[in-house]
């Protein structure tokens, strides 16, 4: 009975600490992106709270005021659109240059579709994830199904009309929870259906309907320099 006793209080302790140090994980998610959005200057999770007390770069240079070369200007809209996404810069240059193979269209839009219409974005943009990073994992963790089946790869480029959702165990997660109870408003081109908690991709968004703080065409201007 001892032996059972100290076993209990040992897996009690076990589970404690597992939560705080999942606690810690996600404290530590979250100052990074508010680092990044600091450091660019923009918003990387898209509710402007990243940016609430301040708008300048960390540590004690941040304020200083420098002056910005037209490359700067540039390299910092690619920087603020890649962390936005997440993706590393071999990820991001190869969807600029499939957006590039496009002919109809802008490129600089059809790049920002692109990046859009990836699995980890539009299941940030459901609600099922507060951050993208956060959706990012439950698409790599295989939480995800799109049309039914298992997808566990954040960069799978979602077509209009497929139907991202759930695995039914997943959906009592404590992230998807208050993620979709936080959830104010989604972008007119994601159908959410609570019910049977499950999101579509009804079309292509429209250019104006996402991200209009971005200025696309210096992006286009840096790769294409």
């Amino acid at each position: 009975m001892l032996l059972k006793a100290r076993l209990s209080k040992q897996t009690k302790c076990i589970r404690k600490y597992s939560s705080y140090t999942q606690e810690l994980k996600k404290e530590d998610h979250i100052w990074q992106d508010i680092l990044e959005a600091r450091r660019y200057g923009a918003s990387i999770l898209e509710n402007e709270k990243d940016l609430r007390k301040r708008t300048y770069a960390p540590g004690q240079h941040g304020k200083a005021k420098k002056k910005v070369t037209e490359y700067g200007t540039q390299l910092n809209e690619k920087q603020k659109v890649r962390y936005l996404y997440g993706l590393t810069e071999k990820q991001f240059r190869k969807t600029f240059d499939e957006a590039k193979k496009i002919r109809t269209g802008k490129q600089g839009t059809n790049f920002l579709i692109l990046l859009e219409s990836r699995l980890d974005n539009l299941v940030y943009r459901a609600g099922f994830a507060s951050t993208r990073r956060q959706a990012r994992q439950l698409v790599s963790h295989g939480h995800v199904t799109l049309d039914g089946h298992k997808a566990d790869i954040p960069s799978i480029r979602v077509k209009v009309g497929q139907v991202i959702s759930l695995k039914e165990k997943s959906r009592d997660l404590t992230i998807v929870k208050e993620s979709l109870e936080a959830k104010v408003s989604r972008v007119p081109y994601v159908e959410f259906n609570e019910e049977k908690m499950e999101a579509k991709y009804t079309r292509l968004p429209e250019r104006q309907e996402f991200l209009p703080e971005i200025k696309e065409n210096l992006i286009v201007e840096f790769y294409n320099r």
